[in-house]
């Protein structure tokens, strides 16, 4: 985990090496400081001797603006370290997100990769900046201190050995106990992270249903969640504060009244007990801090867990060595397919699944709502691989070909369509990137979608919003499907999505297929049979299992799931009517 987290830093190691360099300046030069103090007031003042003093005090000041430079340099460079290894961290989990499979996805909620997207990364960028100044700064000055204060008294400084064994213990146990409360603390942001999303994207529905203060409940709810462990480790953490103003007040009072005899004793000077209150301070505060990263790290090592365990996924589908880079024609065949999900489920999605389908033909697919329709045509440019038996396209197993080829040449349109914010040639260069404007034009008159275009203001420059909301749910889909044109596929896949267009646009999308891209392969899921009776077969569904083939007229004579669809739609047809 932390190997993998450090390994991002990169081309930031330069300014990671000069942070903790200045940082070892300063602190050298602040310790210096309560040393020549204690010249200053044993041989300058108590002797009224005005050279040693301006000497001394010169010394001094020079010494406070060297560590004063050096401090704001190791800062400087901090940041700049701290930032860029949280650039890089946040560069890499995303890339890697892109890379996943559906399958991955499918294992983290979008609210959970969002933090660990920016909650979890800050936590990180804050810690490394804390950890290159504070943990080089706190032992540095810790033990210069420490070796000044022996130095002085060895009698005395002995007491800085039991209070650093002491706070040792202390922060031990504090951080055996406060370590899991942050791990679940950041699993709870998820949820957080996750009510936000999904009542921000869907606020016309939530307003439309009169639910915002159902959903106010659950936002509370979520943000409770997070409050309640955050103070439940805090409450713990806390506990380092008076433990170090215990320590701090012990050795002041110590340092006084056993001082306080030795200068009357005359075995030390009282510039040298100054001086060891300057280096208990010193000393106290490098522990202080050393709490304060300790605290940190806590809280970041949850994070780095959360950081390295998305960066480390490894992709459930990948290229093969040396993948066919070539995609002949359409055709498509099922042999002998079981699909699932997960691999510890009992039974299959998709269960012995046997069809043919040739390349330039249109197969429609009929079925009832979770009979593993979308699960079907996932498979062929494949978002998911089989459990047994093989897809093939054009007679090549679909695992055979490299992913970005087979998939450049699969053209999928999605129950759920998304568009993106940006113009609407923006949004049809997804397709293609380097399509033209005619290309573009093109292919919305395919789709039926030119005319809808030309009344907006900007016709193809119209803006549209995140995820479509200013345009209707059929404009939506038929933009989607003109995007899934530019590709110029082999292969179309029209997963319901014309289920929010009229019938006679439909119909017009459906014959403008056939004139314009007769080559392409075309497979259609709808629940309205008016959508797949043209079709040159149609698939009927069920469990995951296919209980009818044939035309549109074999199926009416001979499934009865089929028949029965058609004259309900049909009937309500001519009530309608």
């Amino acid at each position: 985990m932390i190997k993998t987290i450090f390994s991002y830093i990169k081309q930031y190691k330069k300014p990671s090496i000069l942070a903790s360099v200045f940082v070892s300046l300063e602190v050298i030069f602040e310790v210096l400081i309560p040393y020549l103090m204690a010249d200053l007031v044993d041989k300058g003042l108590a002797n009224a001797d005005m050279n040693v003093v301006l000497k001394q005090g010169a010394l001094m000041v020079v010494l406070a603006v060297c560590s004063l430079i050096a401090g704001a340099l190791s800062g400087k460079y901090a940041s700049m370290a701290s930032a860029g290894l949280a650039k890089n961290l946040r560069e890499a989990e995303f890339k890697n997100i892109q890379n996943f499979s559906f399958s991955n996805i499918d294992k983290y909620s979008t609210g959970g990769l969002i933090t660990r997207l920016t909650t979890d990364i800050t936590s990180i960028q804050m810690a490394y900046m804390m950890f290159i100044r504070a943990c080089v700064r706190s032992p540095l000055m810790l033990f210069a201190s420490l070796f000044m204060a022996l130095r002085i008294n060895s009698e005395l400084a002995i007491i800085y050995v039991f209070v650093i064994i002491f706070l040792g213990f202390f922060l031990a146990f504090i951080s055996i106990k406060v370590h899991p409360r942050f791990e679940k603390m950041f699993t709870k942001y998820d949820a957080l992270n996750t009510s936000v999303q999904e009542n921000i994207t869907g606020i016309r529905v939530v307003k439309s249903f009169v639910r915002e203060e159902y959903e106010r409940d659950k936002f509370k709810h979520a943000s409770d969640d997070v409050m309640n462990l955050q103070k439940s480790a805090e409450k713990l953490l806390i506990l380092n504060g008076p433990a170090m103003q215990l320590c701090m007040y012990a050795v002041i009072i110590f340092f006084s009244w056993f001082g306080a005899h030795l200068i009357v004793n005359n075995s030390m000077t009282t510039g040298e007990l100054m001086s060891l209150f300057t280096y208990s301070s010193g000393i106290l505060i490098s522990l202080m801090m050393l709490s304060m990263v300790f605290t940190m790290m806590i809280m970041s090592l949850a994070s780095m867990k959360r950081v390295a365990e998305v960066i480390n996924q490894k992709s459930d589908l990948t290229s093969p060595e040396n993948g066919i880079m070539d995609v002949k024609d359409g055709t498509i065949d099922f042999e002998n397919v079981y699909f699932n999900y997960f691999k510890e489920a009992q039974g299959y999605v998709l269960d012995d699944i046997n069809i043919h389908i040739p390349s330039g033909s249109t197969l429609g697919i009929l079925g009832a709502t979770g009979s593993a329709k979308s699960s079907f045509v996932q498979l062929i440019p494949r978002l998911y691989d089989v459990a047994k038996g093989s897809v093939k396209v054009a007679g090549v197993d679909v695992r055979n070909y490299d992913l970005k080829v087979l998939r450049d040449n699969v053209a999928m349109v999605l129950q759920k369509n998304v568009l993106f914010s940006g113009s609407i040639k923006d949004n049809m260069r997804w397709g293609n990137e380097n399509a033209t404007d005619e290309e573009i034009m093109e292919a919305c008159r395919l789709a039926q979608a030119d005319e809808f275009i030309q009344k907006f203001d900007g016709k193809y420059d119209y803006h549209i919003e995140q995820g479509g909301s200013n345009v209707s749910g059929g404009q939506r889909q038929r933009l989607c499907i003109a995007r899934a044109l530019l590709k110029k596929p082999k292969i179309l896949i029209l997963d319901d999505s014309t289920s929010a267009v009229d019938t006679r646009t439909d119909a017009l999308i459906r014959q403008a297929f056939l004139e314009k891209i007769p080559d392409t392969t075309r497979i259609i899921i709808s629940q309205r049979v008016s959508s797949i009776q043209d079709a040159d077969q149609i698939m009927v569904i069920e469990d995951g299992k296919i209980i009818g083939l044939g035309t549109h007229e074999a199926l009416l004579e001979n499934n009865v799931q089929y028949r029965e669809t058609y004259l309900a739609q049909n009937r309500g047809g001519n009530e309608d009517e």
